[in-house]
């Protein structure tokens, strides 16, 4: 195997990655027990012959540099190739300020081809390379000096095997003409909000039932407080403070040591010392959010009259459609997107942007309108237009 640990060696490689038209990328991190990802290997493969195609960069090898690697995932004539990319984009994102581009994601590729909702790579291998993957290595600890032979095999096997897998799913969507439905998928993925963690919108990943603006205000407080704490010191935010102990300290709002040290779910570090100061400020600071600052609940959908058996309606005609075409019910609608339809005229859903309005949301809509109806023969479910 080839095992990079030094920067010369690294830019010799790139160079040779430059040669093809494609590279496959796949890391391995840990993240147990910091906030930030941990990257412990980069693996990489390129089209051509040999063993010298392929290559394990080893970023804990003492004096390596990644800038060589940062300069091939920025260069736009080499198209990056990952299976189930936004773990490793975001590594990117972290440690070079960058998104690799062109982008290829083949677990969304192979939702489009019609592989299944977020299909697996060892599905993909079984199904396209005809082959079978050693999991046995899959809970290694990738921080740890050295490797065994197998477990490098293991990652090494992670870009090897997508090499095929790209070519099969790129040569179906040139042939089936969905290219671009990949293209408008990964635009999310290529964007740099979704890699950026901003301590003031941490509050919205929380799960409350309250819908009380000062229960939300507090709330929020706490959770940009602990993004940032957890940030700075790099450890997992719930070794701060788990979600449960916040929203019981957002709910009963103590104002001294005393108060905050009654809570049943609080960490014993957090009971005392600065963390249990920065507590209190967090709460007396949300506590003092002006009510035209303090956060709205999002408001809960009012159905119409009709909503329930409109969505049934709506459920037949997506899965008669994702039949048809051969993907995921899910990759064209969501349950959310039917009952939003079945709400409003023209809402501002997923289903009716881009190339899915015209895979699903125009007939939803037409159907909603009373244009089109939904007719049981023995070859399934068909459309019938109706007369005006």
């Amino acid at each position: 195997m080839n095992i990079i640990t030094d920067t010369q060696a690294l830019e010799a490689f790139c160079d040779a990655c430059r040669a093809h038209p494609y590279v496959t990328v796949d890391t391995e991190f840990l993240r147990e027990r910091t906030y930030w990802p941990q990257l412990c290997l980069v693996q990489m493969a390129h089209p051509g012959e040999g063993e010298d195609s392929a290559a394990i960069i080893d970023p804990l090898a003492e004096g390596i540099s990644l800038e060589p690697l940062f300069a091939l995932m920025r260069d736009e004539r080499v198209v990056k190739v990952f299976h189930a990319a936004r773990q490793d984009l975001e590594i990117f994102w972290n440690l070079g300020g960058l998104i690799p581009a062109p982008l290829f994601d083949t677990q969304v590729a192979a939702m489009v081809c019609g592989y299944g909702d977020q299909v697996g790579y060892e599905t993909l291998v079984r199904k396209i390379v005809g082959a079978k993957l050693d999991k046995s290595s899959r809970f290694t600890d990738w921080a740890q000096r050295p490797l065994s032979d197998k477990q490098l095999a293991y990652a090494l096997a992670d870009v090897t095997h997508l090499r095929g897998i790209y070519e099969k799913l790129a040569r179906e969507l040139r042939e089936s003409g969905r290219a671009e439905w990949v293209a408008e998928e990964m635009a999310t993925l290529l964007s740099p909000d979704t890699y950026r963690n901003d301590p003031d919108e941490a509050w919205r990943r929380l799960k409350t039932r309250s819908s009380s603006d000062k229960f939300l205000a507090v709330a929020k407080a706490l959770a940009a407080w602990r993004e940032r704490r957890a940030q700075e010191r790099n450890i997992p935010r719930n070794r701060l403070l788990k979600d449960d102990a916040l929203l019981e300290i957002a709910s009963n709002r103590p104002k001294t040591l005393e108060e905050l040290g009654r809570s049943r779910l609080l960490l014993r570090e957090a009971r005392k010392g600065d963390v249990a100061q920065e507590i209190l400020a967090a709460v007396a600071e949300g506590e003092a959010t002006p009510p035209e600052k303090r956060p709205r609940p999002p408001e809960p959908a009012q159905n119409r009259p009709g909503t329930g058996a409109l969505v049934d309606l709506l459920k037949v005609l997506l899965k008669a459609r994702a039949e048809e075409m051969g993907v995921a019910p899910k990759l064209l609608a969501s349950t959310e997107d039917l009952t939003r339809l079945a709400n409003d005229d023209e809402p501002d859903v997923p289903a009716l942007r881009g190339w899915r309005r015209k895979a699903f949301g125009e007939l939803a809509l037409q159907l909603r309108r009373g244009e089109i109806a939904l007719s049981a023969s023995r070859k399934g479910i068909e459309i019938v237009e109706l007369d005006d």
